[in-house]
């Protein structure tokens, strides 16, 4: 390709990054901006096809986001009345029941 049609990008890497990044392309036999044409077409044709495989699934849940923005959210539900005693000592039983109890006579997880 003709010098005059390139375009160059500089970035800027920590030195080890760049030094790292030197070593690769020699062993590929490679100059380090093929290698990094190389790994970055890679990348963006992985990600093109990654994109086109879920271009239908993100278009329906863009769609299902759309429609639910119409909806009303619910009411949140008024907290539940405070346990009678009688119901406290029931619901106690009912998990000794399921749970069982310790050594020292607790439900498990349950502090003392």
């Amino acid at each position: 390709m003709p010098s005059w049609l390139k375009t160059r990008i500089s970035i800027s890497l920590e030195r080890d990054q760049a030094e790292r990044i030197r070593r690769h392309p020699e062993w590929a036999g490679m100059d380090v901006s093929a290698y990094l044409v190389h790994a970055a077409t890679r990348q963006m044709a992985e990600s093109d096809a990654i994109e086109k495989q879920f271009a239908e699934v993100d278009a329906l849940i863009a769609r299902a986001e759309r429609a639910a923005d119409g909806l009303l959210a619910e009411p949140a539900p008024k907290p539940a009345a405070e346990l009678t005693e009688q119901e406290r000592r029931e619901v106690e039983e009912a998990l000794v029941l399921v749970q069982g109890r310790d050594r020292q006579g607790r439900r498990p997880g349950h502090a003392p």
